[in-house]
């Protein structure tokens, strides 16, 4: 289902706790609606692939933040998904390994940080419309979009699905740093579908999220159409 042209982009916004899907499903969800696919977490992961290959110490706020001022870094869409591109290289799978992982949720503390990504994370709607998976997105990147879902699944779950993955990860201490920064922590959004995907397939959890998306396109698409007749009277 593609979005005309004619109107305003909209922007879906997937957030939940690690391995609880997110990636999966938004990709799923993009591809459906022909939307574009934004994973912030990359953009994270970016700057924390950056900081690591220029030497600086994640936990040290001022250099981190001294360092997302001054990188060179671009957008990029194609093939449905956009990115941010250092020097014009995208890290692709250098973002994914182990070090990268546990420097993230460090980087992602840093207030300026999180201002500096929350306006570059806005311009990706000159892509169109979107899907965008993160930790924030419906609580403090887009908060006024009405399309906002929440993916969560059991601790035991998810350390399964990082396993799976082939990734060692302390899913319970991240959690914990992602709730409890005092920037933008991980949180349900007002108005958010609430999923707990632990017994569902990847396939069952988008098919209930694109079941909502339609069913409240379809209300909007309503209200519009009797907003001409009420002004009429």
């Amino acid at each position: 289902m593609l979005q005309s042209k004619n109107k305003p982009p909209i922007v879906i916004a997937i957030d939940g706790t690690s391995a609880s899907g997110k990636s999966t499903n938004s990709k799923l969800v993009a591809k459906a609606l022909g939307f574009v696919h934004v994973d912030t977490g990359a953009m994270y992961r970016t700057l924390a692939w950056y900081c690591l290959q220029q030497r600086i110490d994640v936990q040290n706020a001022k250099a981190v933040a001294a360092a997302c001022r001054r990188w060179k870094t671009a957008l990029k869409c194609a093939d449905g998904h956009a990115y941010l591109v250092v020097d014009g290289y995208y890290p692709a799978r250098e973002i994914r390994t182990a070090e990268v992982s546990a420097a993230v949720s460090h980087v992602a503390t840093v207030s300026k940080v999180r201002e500096w990504m929350k306006k570059t994370q806005h311009e990706c709607i000159k892509f169109g419309s979107l899907v965008m998976e993160g930790r924030d997105i419906g609580t403090n990147v887009f908060p006024e979009t009405d399309f906002k879902y929440y993916l969560d699944a059991k601790l035991e779950e998810r350390s399964r699905r990082r396993a799976a993955d082939g990734i060692q990860e302390n899913l319970a201490a991240r959690d914990q740093r992602d709730s409890q920064r005092a920037v933008a922590p991980l949180m349900i959004a007002l108005g958010a579908k609430v999923i707990n995907n632990s017994q569902m397939t990847s396939d069952q959890t988008s098919a209930t999220i694109l079941a909502d998306i339609r069913k409240r396109m379809a209300e909007r698409e309503q209200a519009q159409a009797r907003k001409p007749k009420a002004e009429a009277r």
